[in-house]
């Protein structure tokens, strides 16, 4: 195998897992698996078997709709596992760490401590739109430093990171870090995925989801997207049978043709509504900012959150309170729904913001 950037020695020599062969048309007494179905499948493949161990179909079809040879594309439950994945392949305990950009996607920072893995924060602010500190990144990190996260769009503030500012990392810290780009909410941003970048550079990892665009939270069903190697690397530690086949019809059947059309109209118009809650927001009188989103939420900063939520608990609506966050006081972040739900919602703020004025 050609040298993957940092992984860890001992991942790049474990004996992966040999499952029993699948053949279609076969007489399968290899598998420990029941000769028959006990159960009403629905029209589904019979629930006896096992799936793939790791989707072939799925991760075929998947890489149609990323535009990416099926060869650089691992089907992960939800982008979040691709994130354990990660820390797990190429993170020693108490001995290597990973570096953040706060305030971000906090299963970062869970799945380090799980592994025992020191964790490096770069702060973003709010005085600075939020932007990516790209310098002091680089100046962070250290020679344990395997993994550098970088959530773009951001959660919880909804900012874009120039490509450019990302590839900086990359090159600055290639043979060094790998670089995981947390593409979750690509897709309602003016801006391409970064995906392809992956056949120029081997310490270049993207990671997507169809939890969002695709409504497919329920499905648990995303990808890692990288150069082969580091591809492999991550095959090692994902358990095998670890997509059940409902799940996999389910997929396969929403990435049709007529689902993916459904889903672009879908985001289109979570995008108009994004813009027109923007600013709606702004000239609500309980909200002190909103920030610019490029994703399917939008962060705002209140008078008195605790007042606001109150409100809106009482009204039946729930928003993300962020309170607790350093550089997030009175912030919560506000996920677009429908017309009418987001109406509900500015009602709601805007009866909120006439009780503080009494």
């Amino acid at each position: 195998m050609t040298s993957v950037p940092t992984a860890r020695e001992d991942i790049l020599a474990l004996r992966s897992y040999v499952a029993g062969e699948q053949i279609e048309d076969t007489i399968r007494l290899n598998a420990n698996e029941a000769p028959q179905s006990h159960w009403i499948d629905s029209g589904q493949a019979a629930l006896n078997r096992y799936p793939e161990v790791h989707p072939k179909t799925l991760r075929d079809r998947m890489a149609s709709l990323f535009d990416m040879p099926a060869a650089n594309i691992l089907v992960t439950r939800g982008s979040s596992e691709a994130i354990d994945v990660l820390i797990r392949a190429w993170c020693r305990a108490y001995a290597d760490s990973i570096i953040t950009t706060p305030p971000t996607f906090d299963m970062y920072r869970v799945y380090a401590d799980i592994q025992g893995v020191e964790m490096i924060e770069v702060p973003i602010r709010a005085d600075n739109d939020f932007k990516l500190d790209t310098d002091g990144v680089l100046d962070c990190c250290t020679s344990s430093t395997k993994l550098i996260f970088i959530c773009s769009p951001n959660n919880p503030t909804g900012t874009l990171v120039p490509e450019e500012d990302i590839l900086k990392i990359v090159r600055g810290r290639r043979n060094k870090s790998v670089v995981v780009v947390d593409e979750a909410y690509i897709e309602f941003s003016d801006r391409n995925s970064m995906a392809r970048k992956v056949l120029d550079y081997n310490n270049l990892v993207i990671l997507r989801t169809l939890s969002k665009a695709h409504a497919l939270a329920g499905a648990r069903c995303g990808a890692a997207i990288a150069c082969e190697e580091i591809v492999d690397v991550m095959s090692k530690v994902l358990p095998p049978y670890s997509f059940p086949t409902p799940v996999i019809d389910a997929v396969m059947s929403a990435l049709s043709g007529d689902g993916i059309n459904q889903s672009t109209e879908a985001v289109a118009g979570i995008v108009t509504e994004r813009d027109r809650m923007f600013e709606a927001l702004k000239s609500v009188n309980c909200v002190a900012e909103a920030w610019p989103s490029q994703s399917n939420f939008i962060l705002v900063r209140f008078h008195d959150l605790i007042s606001a939520q109150a409100q809106l608990l009482n009204d039946g609506i729930l928003i993300r309170n962020f309170n607790n966050v350093p550089e997030l006081e009175d912030c919560a972040r506000i996920t677009i729904g429908t017309s009418a739900e987001n109406d509900a919602l500015l009602k709601s703020l805007t009866n909120s913001g006439k009780q503080s004025d009494g």
